[in-house]
């Protein structure tokens, strides 16, 4: 069978590439920044705005919540998170603060 193929031989062992482990500590502190600056820093900056959102909540504030309805704040629970929402005259819903995604400009439900 020699007569038709070569026979194979292992190669060496390459050398050692210089410079020990800095280029893996580099792109560790690259992957890390880009983390940081991605995906972590943005999400914090939501998250802060959201508790501003809801520290500044008042009674007759217009808000959307987070599953599309509008109404008009008519009482907050600040001991249980929970807000009082007016839909219209006869219609109220209580919510979770956490569920109010925008404070509307005043008179946005007349407007609709």
């Amino acid at each position: 069978m020699s007569f038709f193929m070569s026979n194979a031989y292992a190669a060496d062992a390459p050398a050692a590439a210089p410079g020990g482990g800095y280029e893996m500590l580099i792109m560790l502190a690259l992957f890390g920044l880009v983390f940081y600056f991605l995906i972590y820093r943005p999400q914090s900056k939501r998250v802060n705005e959201h508790k501003s959102l809801m520290s500044s909540l008042g009674k007759g504030d217009e808000v959307l919540t987070q599953g599309g309805l509008v109404g008009k704040v008519s009482k907050i629970a600040d001991d249980k998170d929970f807000v009082v929402i007016a839909l219209n005259d006869q219609t109220q819903v209580t919510v979770q603060k956490s569920a109010i995604s925008a404070v509307l400009p005043k008179g946005t439900m007349k407007s609709l």
